[in-house]
């Protein structure tokens, strides 16, 4: 049986996503977090179920508001003449299935990428990880790229756990937030992180940190850090 036809989404608000979504993709490369075309960047449409991800092998700078993709929550292109990235469906499914999910990012990056071909978690042995991610950065299994396995490693994993970010084995990172932001954000701290506790263990076994202290450290990072108000995130 086919699917419904997607909600409607005003165009204005699908408009406005476009151009987020174009314009984070030029954080990935300021961040040095991905290389020629690699990595990707989606946003959930609010009120709809549609998310913009941007076009397969394009190269950072020739993406605008204008080529980016609009998707169904199955990975089917709804508004754009180029083909989608091919990590479409492994973003669709964790939007089917992870409903607070508002963004969600891929990276190669460097340090985070050591990690996943040694298949093992960054561990939480500095405050800013248990702030951002509030345990460690886990693995996800190996998958093929092509269809949502992918998408099931990525769900499976940080189904119940804290970290907005999974490493995926012999692949790379990805990340979710309430919104595209937020998970470029968990990205770019992703990558800090496992470059900093890699370059620890060449000195020596890191210390741990007590999973009472990560809890705290977590809980006051995301409700009380930062500047309070309607339209402010916590923790920016």
């Amino acid at each position: 049986m086919s699917s419904p036809p997607p909600s409607p989404a005003p165009d204005a608000a699908v408009a406005a996503l476009r151009r987020q979504v174009s314009d984070l993709h030029q954080e990935l490369v300021r961040y040095q977090l991905v290389v020629w075309t690699a990595g990707n960047v989606s946003a959930r449409v609010p009120g709809a179920d549609l998310f913009v991800i941007k076009p397969s092998g394009v190269d950072y700078d020739r993406l605008s508001a204008d080529n980016m993709i609009v998707c169904d929550l199955d990975g089917e292109v709804v508004e754009g003449s180029l083909s989608p990235s091919s990590d479409t469906a492994a973003h669709a499914y964790v939007y089917r299935n992870m409903p607070e999910v508002g963004g969600v990012v891929h990276t190669h990056s460097t340090y985070a990428c050591a990690w996943a071909a040694r298949g093992e978690a960054v561990p939480c042995v500095l405050t800013a990880m248990a702030d951002e991610f509030g345990a460690e950065i886990p693995v996800g299994p190996f998958a093929l790229i092509g269809d949502d396995s992918i998408g099931r490693g990525i769900v499976d994993t940080l189904k119940g756990h804290r970290s907005p970010a999974v490493i995926m084995r012999n692949h790379g990172v990805f990340t979710v937030g309430k919104d595209a932001r937020a998970a470029v954000k968990a990205a770019v701290m992703c990558e800090d992180v496992a470059r900093t506790v890699h370059i620890s263990r060449q000195l020596g076994e890191p210390l741990p940190i007590a999973q009472s202290d990560i809890d705290r450290l977590y809980d006051r990072y995301q409700n009380v850090y930062g500047q309070p108000g309607p339209s402010t995130p916590r923790g920016v």
